[in-house]
């Protein structure tokens, strides 16, 4: 799979989500077998780039390249000084966001409410990959199907995207009014993987092996994006990998595999955010790992009193261990919860 200059792993990506895809997030799915992972939205103002939430957003020390930073904004040249400010800082890829559905980013004409004003998307994307084009970096997009059920532009868009420059896009497949209720179409997907000469990638409801396949046959597609269902299973991608190799199933991660693994990201995490909002912000990490495991609501309960992080480290590791004595391998768990907003 290449991105420009750039050639990834495999062809597993992790969704860009709000609050969740930090830097610690990305390493965790990266080690269990995702090929690439996008950053948090970073906003496109300028008078916020330097609050605390965007440094920890564009914080990636450390993290394998290449570096890709979704930005946002409605104002293109605004945007293509976004594109050039993180390029600055270590970016090699930047994504445009023209599919994130929160109501506090449409209601600003950001996200995917730009599909409705095409004329600007296009600004937009035209204004990025020129700032872009002298550093050599390229540039990607990620929108939904369309603003509505009547209004599907996905396809249009593309092809523009495509003559302007763009040297990747996803495309998740629901529209904007959808949010993230019913299911996601693929006819939409396949359409613009049928229409264009760059990678396209496929997004939406991919939350098993099987379902990764039934994905890629009914698109087409070039690659996969999955976003809710890493969360609190971040060895999906190795899962999905297996299957699309050998056909075969992969037996759950051993549970003494599953506590090395949240005790480490618990401790990336706290060492980027601090204890305080650390602590705060691990609950809903903790609470998608435990969810429908042997006492894990009673568990999540328990952990959302606790305020100190060596505490709650603890707690986990305890549990996890009580865990590892009656099952070698994680029992089966619930599906993943809708909410947590992808970009």
């Amino acid at each position: 799979m290449q991105i420009g200059p750039h050639t990834l792993a495999n062809t597993l990506f992790v969704a860009p989500m709000a609050g969740v895809t930090d830097r610690p997030f990305r390493q965790l799915c990266r080690a269990f077998g995702a090929g690439y992972a996008v950053s948090e939205m970073v906003t496109s103002r300028p008078d916020l780039w330097h609050t605390l939430k965007t440094s920890r957003r564009a914080d990636h020390a450390g993290e394998p390249g290449p570096i890709a930073v979704q930005i946002a904004g409605t104002d293109a040249s605004m945007m293509a000084e976004a594109a050039r400010y993180n390029i600055e800082r270590g970016a090699r890829i930047i994504d445009i966001n023209m599919g994130c559905p929160a109501k506090k980013v449409c209601n600003q004409w950001a996200g995917s409410a730009l599909m409705q004003d095409e004329a600007l998307a296009l600004a937009i994307v035209e204004a990025v990959v020129a700032a872009c084009a002298p550093h050599g970096v390229p540039v990607t997009l990620k929108m939904r199907t369309g603003w509505c059920a009547a209004q599907k532009n996905a396809l249009r868009i593309a092809r523009a995207a495509e003559g302007a420059g763009v040297q990747m896009l996803t495309v998740h497949g629901r529209t904007r009014e959808q949010g993230y209720r019913g299911e996601a179409e693929y006819d939409t997907i396949a359409a613009v993987k049928a229409a264009l000469a760059i990678p396209v990638v496929a997004n939406g409801d991919i939350d098993s092996p099987a379902k990764a396949l039934a994905v890629l046959r009914a698109t087409g597609a070039d690659a996969l994006m999955i976003g809710r269902a890493a969360q609190g299973r971040p060895w999906i991608f190795r899962e999905i990998a297996h299957f699309l190799a050998t056909g075969r199933e992969l037996a759950p991660p051993l549970v003494l595999e599953v506590r090395r693994a949240l005790l480490a990201h618990l401790q990336d995490h706290y060492g980027l955010y601090g204890e305080h909002t650390g602590v705060r912000s691990a609950r809903k990490h903790i609470g998608w790992y435990v969810r429908g495991l042997p006492g894990g609501e009673a568990f999540r309960q328990r952990m959302n009193r606790i305020d100190s992080a060596a505490v709650q480290w603890q707690v986990v590791a305890d549990y996890f261990e009580e865990l590892a004595d009656t099952h070698e391998r994680l029992p089966a768990q619930s599906q993943p919860a809708p909410g947590v907003e992808a970009h």
